[in-house]
C-alpha cells in the first residue's frame, strides 16, 4: 500500500495521483511482513485484558483507521472545508496527539487547514501575555489563526518595527475585537507605523473596539493614528506620556470620542486572559517543548546557576516572566490608571457635555454605529500622510 499507486475518486471520476508520497509507518507499530498489504497492522486493533488475564484484541472501528491514516498524512490534504464540526474536532485532537503540530515543516500548512473550515474554533482567544520567546518561535504557525477575537501580546518585546505589524491589519484579523500591546517599547513612530496600512488603504482591524497601548512611551500625538479605527470604544493608555488633564481630555474627545472612566474598565483586567479553542493545548506543546531544547554551550555563570537549582523548564515560564512581571508591576502601582471610554446615549444625558465637545462625540457615535459601510468611518489620506508614510505603504 506504502509503495502503490494512489487513487482518488473526484467529481464522480476516478483519477491517479502520482506525487503523493505517504507517511512511513512508524517503527514497531506494524507486523514484520510489512511489504503485504493485507497483514493486518498492530495499530489497527485494541489490546486489553479479560479478568482471567488473558491477552484480548478488538479491532478499531473504520472510523478511527481512516482518522488516523489521514493525521499521518495531513500535509497532503487540500481542505477540510464541508466536514463537519464533530470530524474536524477529532482529527484535530488526534494530530494533535500524533505531535503534528510540532512538526515546523508541517505545522503551519496543517493549522491553515483547520483555520480556514472552522474558523474560531480552532482558536478565539491567544494569550502570549510576557512569552516573547513563544512569540518568536513559532511566528508562521501563530499567524496561522486567522479568526481571533482576542489577542494579548502585553510585555512581547515587538518595538517599533515587527514582522508581526503586517498581519496584525491584515484581513487575516478582520474579527479582532480586542488586542492588547502594552508594554513593548512602542513609540508614536512603532504606532504610525502600525496603522499606517489601515490610514492609507482605508481597511483593517475594522472590527477592533477595546485597545491597550499601555506602559509605551508613547504621546498625545500617537491618538491622531487611532482615527482610522471606526469601532473603537475602550483605550487604555495608562503608563504612557500622557497626563490626565483638560487637554487630554478634550484630544480624546475631539478625535476619539472617548471619555476617562473613574473606575478601571473590567475590559483591561489581564487576570481573565485566556487562550481558548481547540489549539488551546497546541499552544501549551509549543510552550514546553521550546522550554526543552537544549542548552546553549556558552551560558554566563548566573544564568547556568539558575538552570541547574530550577530546570530549564521552569526558568523559562516562571522566572524570567516573574522577574519581568514584578518590575511592570512596581510600575502599575506609581502610574495612574488611564482608561477611556464612548459613553453611551443615556450617559450622554445625565451627564451633559460642552455644546462644541457634544457635537463632535454625536460625529464619532454617528461614524461608530455606521461602520465601514459610510465613507466618513474613515478619515481623509490627506490628515496623516507624510513622506514617512509612503515609505512605509510601499513596503508592504
Amino acid at each position: 500500500m506504502n509503495n502503490g499507486p494512489i487513487y482518488v475518486r473526484e467529481r464522480g471520476s476516478l483519477r491517479r495521483v502520482s506525487d503523493i508520497v505517504l507517511a512511513e509507518p512508524k517503527p514497531g507499530s506494524s507486523s514484520c511482513r510489512r511489504t503485504n498489504p493485507f497483514v493486518p497492522k498492530k495499530e489497527h486493533f485494541i489490546f486489553t485484558y479479560n479478568e482471567e488475564g488473558s491477552l484480548r484484541y478488538t479491532t478499531k472501528s473504520l472510523f478511527d483507521i481512516a482518522l488516523q491514516f489521514v493525521t499521518n498524512n495531513i500535509h497532503h490534504v487540500d481542505s477540510l472545508v464541508g466536514f463537519p464540526e464533530q470530524i474536524g474536532d477529532r482529527l484535530f485532537a488526534a494530530a494533535e496527539e500524533n505531535r503534528v503540530f510540532l512538526n515546523p515543516d508541517i505545522a503551519p500548512k496543517a493549522l491553515q487547514l483547520f483555520s480556514d473550515a472552522y474558523g474560531d474554533m480552532v482558536l478565539e482567544s491567544l494569550c502570549l501575555r510576557h512569552r516573547f520567546p513563544l512569540l518568536h518561535e513559532r511566528m508562521d504557525e501563530i499567524k496561522m489563526f486567522h479568526s481571533l477575537k482576542r489577542l494579548d501580546l502585553y510585555g512581547c518585546r515587538l518595538g517599533d518595527n515587527h514582522e508581526l505589524f503586517p498581519h496584525l491589519t491584515s484581513s487575516s484579523l478582520a474579527s479582532l475585537i480586542q488586542l492588547f500591546i502594552g508594554d513593548n517599547g512602542l513609540s508614536d513612530a512603532g504606532l504610525q507605523r502600525l496603522t499606517t496600512p489601515i490610514r492609507m488603504m482605508q481597511k483593517g482591524l475594522d472590527s477592533l473596539q477595546h485597545l491597550d497601548i499601555s506602559y509605551n512611551p508613547v504621546s498625545e500625538k500617537a491618538l491622531r493614528y487611532f482615527t482610522c479605527l471606526p469601532k473603537l470604544i475602550n483605550l487604555d493608555v495608562s503608563g504612557t506620556s500622557m497626563k490626565l488633564g483638560a487637554g487630554l481630555k478634550k484630544t480624546m474627545l475631539n478625535l476619539l470620542g472617548l471619555i476617562p472612566s473613574e473606575e478601571p474598565l473590567d475590559t483591561f483586567d489581564h487576570s481573565r486572559c485566556k487562550t481558548e479553542g481547540w489549539a488551546e493545548q497546541v499552544i501549551n506543546q509549543w510552550e514546553i517543548n521550546g522550554s526543552q531544547m537544549p542548552k546553549q554551550k556558552k551560558m554566563d555563570e548566573s544564568r547556568t546557576s539558575a538552570l541547574r537549582f530550577f530546570g530549564r523548564q521552569r526558568f523559562v515560564r516562571e522566572a524570567l516572566n516573574v522577574a519581568h512581571q514584578t518590575d511592570e508591576n512596581m510600575e502599575e502601582d506609581n502610574c495612574e490608571t488611564l482608561h477611556f471610554y464612548r459613553p453611551t446615549s443615556s450617559h450622554m444625558r445625565d451627564n451633559p457635555i460642552p455644546s462644541t465637545a457634544n457635537h463632535q462625540l454625536r460625529h464619532q457615535s454617528e461614524k461608530c454605529d455606521t461602520g465601514p459601510r459610510t465613507p466618513q468611518a474613515k478619515p481623509s489620506p490627506s490628515l496623516d500622510l507624510t513622506s514617512e508614510d509612503i515609505d512605509l505603504l510601499n513596503s508592504y
